[in-house]
């Protein structure tokens, strides 16, 4: 335990955090994970790990509409079998972790090349097609380089930053979006697909450096099958990754709807990152100076072979976009319902920026409600409701059992981020219990994001768009709820999205 005080007293420097709890998920970690600790137990074998039987799980999977519900289907678990238990799903066998100090431990024992769950759908169609893998799918030292070199642009809070103008200018055409489709009482249908092409049109400023219409009054017909060829996509990514590869060939259907679509997307990437790299190739060739600071300005010159910044844009274009568009529709649904907080946010915003009407993004460190509201709703709609770890490394201790190297461990963020034991209330909508210093909260109890070196690469400037665009909307409309007082409940289509459509008053002030 010496050398545990000794990483505690380091952390606290550094934090300046409380130091009682911090010393108990720290004690509590080291009694479980560390190997040959006087009075511990021996670790326990999968074997004895409960869990559903295969026919048991198909049916809660298939008969309940349960891949829809895989983010209730964990809460269930966690009733059923307590914080850790086994399934097996179609030829996966996963082990299901749903404690934050249990997730704390994983993450902890994840090695130097920490690898997420297979997607093996989406490697099989990238051997397919002769593509090479891009940071979501690629593992070990491939992905270590083009991580290492993306976080030098993606996650430094002074190059993120400098995108603030950018994101800015894709505001301004989200708040001119929302106002033309305003009905006469000022209700927009569906927001999350406008928050979509929001989202989407975001990234595609931060990527190329260049604009691709999906705010315009009337979406140019290719960006939106972009669009529906992203959300094919990801419903197809739950079948065929449950379906056995001979089923393939039996059921064709699932395996050739999700490899047009990737065929569609990586051409669709292709075409502008193409399109850009000529322009800036005439220009050399006149004699001009090219700069940018666009994302696939910088992989470009990196010396990467072209098939590994055509995977890696692509990955990233439909990374970003789920995330902006199921936290602004989920943020705004919760203020819509919650007009006190709306007020109170909206007063923070407008104090901060005095007679500006524009924030940029050395403001939001001063909007600790702001940042507060967004965290409050990704505790409880994270997008990505589970994500997962396979230690290739060495065999691992967890919660008092041995877990042979190999195994898919899944985290299970939705059940842990719900725990009344961790969170007071966990099911309302409350911003202010992340601004309270007496209600503490383990530090992995909620990770949206994930954490370490497998985190979401695009996290900083997802949150700054998040930011930009709440701040906007709140200077400029009151946000009321749909007159028909329709309730939203989320859904899994393997992330998690709202299950029916978030309709919305933006009522101009």
């Amino acid at each position: 335990m010496i050398t545990v005080r000794k990483m505690l007293q380091q952390a606290l420097r550094v934090s300046g955090r409380s130091a009682f709890p911090l010393a108990k998920w720290m004690e509590r970690w080291a009694e479980g994970a560390a190997p040959g600790v006087e009075g511990t137990k021996v670790a326990k074998s999968l074997d004895q790990m409960p869990g559903p039987s295969v026919a048991s799980f198909a049916y809660d999977l298939f008969a309940k509409r349960g891949l829809s519900r895989l983010h209730e289907l964990q809460r269930k678990g966690v009733q059923r079998y307590g914080p850790m238990w086994k399934a097996s799903f179609g030829p996966i066998f996963t082990v299901h972790v749903a404690h934050p100090t249990l997730i704390e431990q994983v993450l902890r024992q994840e090695g130097q090349h920490p690898m997420r769950s297979d997607l093996s759908s989406w490697k099989d169609y990238r051997k397919l097609r002769g593509h090479h893998y891009g940071l979501l799918t690629s593992e070990g030292e491939e992905w270590q380089a083009v991580r290492s070199l993306l976080g030098k642009h993606m996650l430094r809070p002074k190059a993120v930053e400098a995108y603030d103008k950018t994101l800015n200018s894709v505001v301004d055409d989200l708040i001119a979006r929302l106002s033309f489709c305003r009905s006469p009482e000022g209700l927009v249908s569906d927001i999350a697909s406008e928050f979509y092409r929001f989202g989407l049109e975001g990234i595609s400023s931060v990527l190329f450096e260049s604009r691709i219409g999906c705010l315009d009054q009337v979406v140019p017909e290719e960006t939106e099958r972009f669009i529906q060829s992203i959300n094919t996509m990801f419903v197809m990514t739950l079948l065929t990754m449950a379906m056995p590869r001979w089923l393939h060939q039996l059921f064709p259907k699932p395996w050739s709807v999700f490899c047009q679509c990737w065929d569609y997307m990586f051409d669709f990437a292709k075409g502008h990152i193409d399109q850009r790299l000529t322009a800036e190739a005439e220009k050399i060739a006149r004699g001009e100076k090219v700069e940018g600071r666009y994302i696939t300005y910088f992989l470009s010159r990196m010396g990467l072979p072209m098939k590994t910044v055509y995977s890696n844009v692509t990955e990233l274009l439909l990374a970003g976009v789920d995330t902006i568009s199921s936290t602004m529709s989920w943020s705004l649904y919760e203020l819509s319902r919650h007009p006190d907080v709306q007020t109170a946010l909206r007063e923070e915003v407008l104090a901060v920026l005095g007679h500006r009407k524009i924030p940029a993004a050395a403001d939001v460190a001063r909007m600790p409600l702001l940042k507060a509201t967004v965290k409050e709703v990704l505790r409880l709609y994270p997008v990505i409701p589970a994500n997962a770890r396979v230690i290739t490394e060495r065999d691992i201790q967890v919660g008092g059992y041995l877990i042979p190297k190999n195994t898919l461990i899944t985290l299970c963020h939705f059940a842990t981020s719900r725990d009344p034991a961790v969170f007071k209330n966990p099911d309302d909508f409350q911003p202010s219990r992340w601004l309270t210093k007496e209600e503490s909260h383990h530090p992995y109890a909620s990770v949206p994001f994930g954490v370490g070196k497998r985190s979401c690469i695009g996290r900083r400037i997802a949150e700054l768009e998040l930011y930009l665009a709440l701040a906007r909307i709140l200077i400029q409309f009151d946000v009321k709820p749909d007159p028909e007082g329709v309730s939203v409940k989320p859904m899994t289509r393997t992330l998690l999205v709202p299950e029916n459509v978030i309709n919305l008053q933006f009522i101009e002030r």
